[in-house]
C-alpha cells in the first residue's frame, strides 16, 4: 500500500503520530539538541493527554532555532502547523504535510539527486530513490502500518523508529555543517 493510501486510512493516534514523527526526526533541523522536546506528544498519544497543551511546551522547547536553510524553514513550517486540536481532519491535513515536507528535506539533505517527484515517492513509485530519501519513506510508511496493526500499542515501535531517523539526520546536518566550514 502507498504512503498516500496508508495516510488516508489513518486514525486520529495514526494521523497524530505519522506527522509527530516526521517532526520528530526533524527536531535536528530546528536547533534541537533536546531529544526529549516532544517526547509528551509521544506520551500524550499513549494516554490521551492534553496535546494543545503539550504542543505549546514543546514549540517553547524548540524556540526560534536556526532558518537559515530551505529545510529547516521545511521543519519549522511542520512544527508551526500542528494542529492544537486532535481533530482527525486537522491531523490528517498536518500528517499528510509533514510527510511531504520531510521527504522533501530529505531529497534536500541527499548528495544524490532524485530524479522522481515527492508525489511520485508517495505514491509508490520508488525506482531510482536516493538512499536518504528511500529510508525516510521506509520509516514513514513503517509508522503508520504499525500504528494500524497494533494501535496504541505500536506507539513504542513508531517512536523507535523516529529516534532511529532522527540519529541519522542528526548525522548528515553535522557532516553538511563540517563540509560547510
Amino acid at each position: 500500500m502507498s504512503l498516500v493510501e496508508l495516510i488516508a486510512q489513518a486514525d486520529e493516534r495514526g494521523l497524530a503520530a505519522s506527522g509527530l514523527a516526521c517532526l520528530d526526526r526533524c527536531v535536528p533541523l530546528l536547533g534541537g539538541d533536546d531529544d526529549e522536546a516532544l517526547r509528551p506528544l509521544w506520551a500524550g498519544l499513549a494516554d490521551t493527554g492534553d496535546w494543545g497543551a503539550e504542543l505549546v511546551a514543546a514549540r517553547a522547547k524548540l524556540g526560534e532555532g536556526p532558518e537559515d536553510d530551505e529545510a529547516s524553514v521545511l521543519a519549522r513550517r511542520m512544527l508551526e502547523a500542528a494542529p492544537e486540536d486532535r481533530g482527525a481532519d486537522a491531523l490528517r491535513e498536518w500528517a499528510d504535510a509533514c510527510s511531504v515536507a520531510s521527504l522533501r528535506i530529505h531529497r534536500l539533505l541527499d548528495p544524490a539527486r532524485d530524479a522522481g517527484s515527492v508525489d511520485d515517492r508517495r505514491a509508490g513509485r520508488t525506482e531510482g530513490m536516493p538512499p536518504l530519501v528511500a529510508a525516510e519513506l521506509r520509516r514513514q510508511i513503517t509508522v503508520l502500518e504499525v500504528l494500524a496493526g497494533h494501535g496504541q500499542g505500536g506507539l513504542r515501535r513508531a517512536l523507535e523508529v523516529s529516534v532511529e531517523g532522527r540519529r541519522v539526520l542528526r548525522a548528515v546536518v553535522s557532516r553538511r555543517a563540517r563540509g560547510r566550514t
